[in-house]
């Protein structure tokens, strides 16, 4: 049974974001209407940045600190921003939503986790990442809404197929 959300698991996290990428766009030129993030290294070769698969927009995640700080380097108003524009294209409807990862701030019920809810409330399949030190946050949150796969394209276009098949929602 193919269930609603597919984590991917098992790989690195620009393994992951370029699977993730790449089968976005590949779903967007069969005429599906994909809505997501993925991470992207930033023009300036420092850091990344949060790609919205509809708009091309991208969002800062992460913010200089120079050098020595020890604080933590996530920019929570590029991830805010990112996240609310992500919550309104669910909210204006398409068949599937792509979002980068279910991570720290994930885990800590902040981040992108309102365009997770969102989709879940929308009935919207969810394809998505999420790192094993967060497995367990994840299975609090998702439960039995989600299963784990490794990112291979076979395994993600076969929980595709299904979900098509059977026009399952959540």
């Amino acid at each position: 049974m193919a269930t609603p959300i597919l984590a991917l698991t098992g790989a690195s996290n620009p393994t992951i974001q370029s699977l993730l990428l790449t089968s976005a766009r590949r779903w967007n030129h069969a005429g599906r209407r994909i809505v997501g993030v993925v991470e992207v290294p930033s023009s300036d070769g420092i850091g990344h940045r949060l790609k919205d698969l509809a708009t091309g927009a991208q969002y800062a995640i992460y913010q200089e600190l120079g050098s020595g700080s020890e604080a933590c380097q996530l920019c929570g108003s590029g991830i805010i921003e990112a996240c609310e524009s992500l919550c309104r294209q669910i909210a204006a409807g398409c068949d599937l939503v792509v979002i980068s990862k279910f991570g720290k701030l994930e885990a800590a019920r902040s981040g992108l986790i309102a365009a997770f809810s969102a989709a879940i409330v929308a009935e919207k399949p969810i394809v998505t990442a999420v790192a094993p030190s967060f497995v367990e946050a994840w299975q609090c949150f998702a439960g039995p809404l989600s299963s784990f796969s490794a990112p291979e394209e076979a395994a993600i276009e076969a929980w595709r197929s299904m979900r098509e098949a059977k026009d399952y929602k959540i």
